[in-house]
């Protein structure tokens, strides 16, 4: 059997409809699951996005707030606890959500108060095309492509199965990604989250105004790496990180996760976002924190979650003209 690229392998072992870790396996997020994000912490992100989701639907005109791959919907239940109270009474909340098991879990916790499709065109469509859009780690669900840095160019990173091994894949064309233009050591591994260029390029045409809020963690194409010579990739399995050949042993059965590109979101979004903000978690959280909360600290903290999250702010705007 040809070794296959490693997106292919981790589409797979996370999104496979039968034995995928999203699909099937997925019960949970924060203490009881596999990984814990922000929201199961502290309901600051949801103060924060509360904030950032008024001041947006006011700004573009519109009713409609949808949030792409909520997890247990923690956080849009926040984000609807501390949005103002005429904006709640106004707002049409739209969730965007593949994974059976976690809908489920949403609709347990947000009950009637949102309507839920299967993609973001789905979502568009009931908007009429005018909506405030947020995600909170997100893009790096996506599965990446890997790539190996030699003295004759980069070559992509492959998984034989039968023995399992990694290997290097002949060389081929190479996506689009600002991280090539980076002057790498020989032996560098970088990760291309070329799967979400894709599926943004599914559905930001149908985008015709609004803003769009994407937090994740990664950095910019200049630092990403920085003292990272195999690359960001790793798995969570019950709260327990691995790297290296590790990430193979529980396919379907853990996460599997890459830091995210900033910059890459920036050109990958180019043709339809008509400006971009990029600032830490800390900053964007630091308006809101509960300073007597130590879970409100520790995530504002730049020596741990305040700086390894981004948060990129982009607008849309047709043709310079305020949507009704």
């Amino acid at each position: 059997m040809p070794p296959l690229r490693f997106d292919r392998f981790m589409d797979r072992a996370l999104h496979d409809p039968e034995n995928g870790y999203y699909a099937r396996r997925i019960t949970g997020v924060g203490r009881r699951g596999d990984f814990t994000t922000a929201p199961t912490l502290s309901e600051v992100t949801g103060r924060a996005v509360a904030g950032w989701a008024a001041a947006a639907l006011k700004e573009c005109g519109t009713r409609h707030l949808i949030e792409i791959g909520p997890g247990e919907g923690k956080l849009s239940a926040a984000v609807l606890k501390h949005l103002p109270w005429l904006s709640r009474l106004r707002l049409k909340l739209h969730l965007v959500e593949t994974s059976g098991p976690l809908a489920a879990i949403q609709r347990e916790a947000l009950g009637g108060r949102a309507e839920w499709h299967r993609t973001p065109a789905e979502a568009l469509a009931a908007c009429g095309g005018n909506a405030v859009i947020f995600s909170n780690e997100l893009v790096d669900a996506f599965p990446v492509r890997r790539f190996q840095k030699t003295h004759e160019g980069w070559y992509e990173v492959g998984v034989q199965m039968n023995p399992l091994e990694e290997v290097l894949l002949d060389p081929g064309p190479l996506p689009s990604s600002t991280s090539f233009a980076i002057p790498h050591p020989v032996n560098q591994r970088i990760e291309v989250h070329e799967s979400y260029q894709q599926w943004l390029a599914e559905w930001l045409p149908l985008w015709k105004s609004g803003r769009m809020l994407t937090i994740d963690y990664g950095s910019t194409a200049d630092r990403i790496y920085h003292r990272r010579p195999n690359g960001t990739l790793r798995s969570y399995l019950f709260q327990q990180r691995s790297e290296g050949l590790s990430i193979y042993d529980h396919p379907g059965r853990q996460d599997i996760t890459a830091d995210v590109n900033f910059t890459d979101l920036i050109e990958w979004s180019g043709n339809w976002a008509a400006s971009n903000e990029l600032k830490s978690f800390g900053e964007f959280i630091g308006p809101y924190l509960d300073p007597k909360n130590p879970a409100d600290r520790y995530l504002a903290d730049e020596e741990g979650p305040g700086a390894a999250f981004l948060v990129l702010d982009q607008r849309r705007m047709g043709i310079g003209v305020r949507p009704s």
